[in-house]
């Protein structure tokens, strides 16, 4: 399976917006790892869903694809889109991010947040393999999330914006 930077490498707007969004995502992660290791049950659950419900809209930008951005689009332009986006089959682009869309797109990698949760019990080893399923988690999600954009850009041949990294 190829990664998001594999899947750009022919294209520079998409390299660069895969760039942009892996700085973000390494960001994320790493607070989410953070709070993996503190042994509250509970509390990583809750960093990760905060973590998903603000890097997910950050990434769709880096791409052009947040709501805000699809209704700047001409009306075919918007549908095509529309259409890769179901093709896709992604439920994370184009729409505002809500707790249930993050519960949704977490349920991809429930066993991972269930052996985290449980690894918590294990004293000091298991702070560091829930960090470290946690940190994996997020990328996993955030990688996956990249190619999901980077195939609904290519399939609705939509332009990549230019943004700078403000993150």
């Amino acid at each position: 399976m190829p990664t998001a930077l594999q899947m750009a490498s022919d294209d520079a707007a998409l390299l660069a917006a895969v760039a942009r969004s892996r700085k973000l995502l390494n960001k994320r992660a790493m607070v989410a790892a953070a709070a993996s290791a503190v042994p509250v049950p509970g509390l990583d659950w809750a960093v990760d869903a905060a973590m998903l419900s603000r890097l997910i809209p950050e990434i769709n930008k880096e791409f052009g694809l947040t709501p805000q951005q699809l209704d700047r689009l001409e009306p075919k332009k918007r549908d095509q889109v529309q259409k890769a986006v179901t093709m896709v089959g992604s439920v994370l682009i184009g729409k505002l991010i809500s707790r249930d869309l993050v519960i949704k797109a977490a349920t991809k990698i429930g066993m991972r947040l269930t052996t985290k949760q449980l690894a918590k019990y294990v004293p000091f080893a298991g702070q560091i393999v829930s960090a470290a399923v946690g940190y994996a988690a997020i990328r996993y999600l955030g990688e996956e999330h990249m190619k999901d954009c980077i195939r609904v850009a290519r399939e609705a041949h939509l332009e990549v914006p230019l943004l700078g990294y403000t993150g």
